[in-house]
């Protein structure tokens, strides 16, 4: 492990910065892991809510793992590892992909815990002790976090509006997909030991393919509401949308990596599914549907519309960039 003294650094007394001298006693040990790419506003961010958790110092670890950010965002990591002795700085450059990146963590963590978190993310000073409060009192080995959304200052836009009242609804994906998002997981060290590391072949999709191992393996998923994260909201469409279109590439290559559980004979590419309207009862579901304006509600329908769109859209684009690598 890369480890970086700062304990000489002119930052106040360790209960002013986050550093607290507590004694781990019988807490577990748990490592944070933070992928990045490309975002040193998101990963200051973080790092800053990160460093401040009331946790014991000696029982937790943060792994920043650069996935090869060709900006500042690597002098970021390394100001805060300079800065914090249980912060390292880890690299993932050879495969693109944040699941990579994870599994980079995973290889250097010592805990027995592992915590993920994206490179966007906030968490309130004593996120990390209720997250494990909650890991430890339902025994869990698998568990998603709640997750807020938070508007920007300049909350106006349709896009942002639709974004807060759409955003993350961890309790859906655990009970409903099988899976928590990786922004916001707890997993068991022996869980990982026993089915796997993420897959890093996907450019999405991968927190589903992983949680759907763990699942599949007969263990229960977790929901903890009283251990809250916060991501920022998307505020333009052009933001969304190109979520919407990764997200499409990654269900065309689960079918491909992983024919025996999501279903290969469909030609997902050329499903006319995601190219039709949305039905008028999902988009109601909203939350707030009622209290919406009519040209609110129109641009919200408009929008869903069009992450379903830019969702085959991925699918299609995905299909093409394997007919071609395959072709050579």
């Amino acid at each position: 492990m890369n480890e970086h003294s700062t304990h000489d650094e002119p930052r106040g007394t360790g209960a002013e910065s986050g550093e607290q001298d507590v004694d781990a006693g019988e807490r577990p040990q748990v490592s944070v892991v933070v992928p990045v790419y490309n975002d040193p506003t998101g990963l200051r961010e973080t790092l800053a809510s990160l460093a401040e958790q009331t946790y014991p110092t000696d029982a937790h670890e943060i792994l920043v793992v650069d996935n090869g950010s060709t900006d500042e965002t690597p002098a970021v990591a390394r100001e805060f590892a300079d800065d914090h002795d249980r912060i390292t700085v880890l690299v993932e450059d050879e495969i693109q992909s944040s699941y990579a990146a994870r599994n980079r963590g995973i290889e250097h963590a010592d805990g027995e815990i592992l915590a993920f978190v994206d490179a966007d993310m906030i968490a309130e000073d004593e996120w990390l002790v209720d997250a494990v409060d909650a890991f430890e009192r339902t025994d869990a080995e698998y568990m998603g976090c709640n997750v807020e959304m938070v508007p920007s200052e300049n909350s106006g836009s349709l896009a942002e509006r639709y974004n807060l009242r759409t955003g993350f609804p961890i309790d859906h994906f655990i009970e409903d997909l099988g899976f928590a998002p990786t922004c916001c997981l707890f997993v068991h060290r022996s869980v990982i030991d026993d089915v796997g590391p993420f897959d890093s072949r996907l450019i999405s999709g991968g927190d589903r393919e992983f949680g759907h191992r763990v699942r599949d393996s007969g263990r229960a998923l977790q929901f903890a509401p009283e251990a809250t994260i916060y991501h920022p909201t998307r505020s333009t469409a052009e933001a969304i949308l190109r979520k919407s279109r990764r997200v499409g590439r990654g269900v065309y290559q689960l079918r491909v990596f992983h024919p025996d559980r999501y279903d290969s004979t469909v030609p997902v590419a050329l499903n006319p599914v995601p190219y039709l309207p949305p039905r008028p009862e999902r988009v109601r579901s909203v939350d707030g549907w009622s209290d919406l304006s009519r040209r609110e509600k129109m641009g919200f329908y408009l929008l869903s519309y069009a992450r379903g769109v830019c969702n085959g859209l991925g699918r299609l684009e995905e299909t093409l960039r394997r007919r071609a690598s395959t072709s050579r």
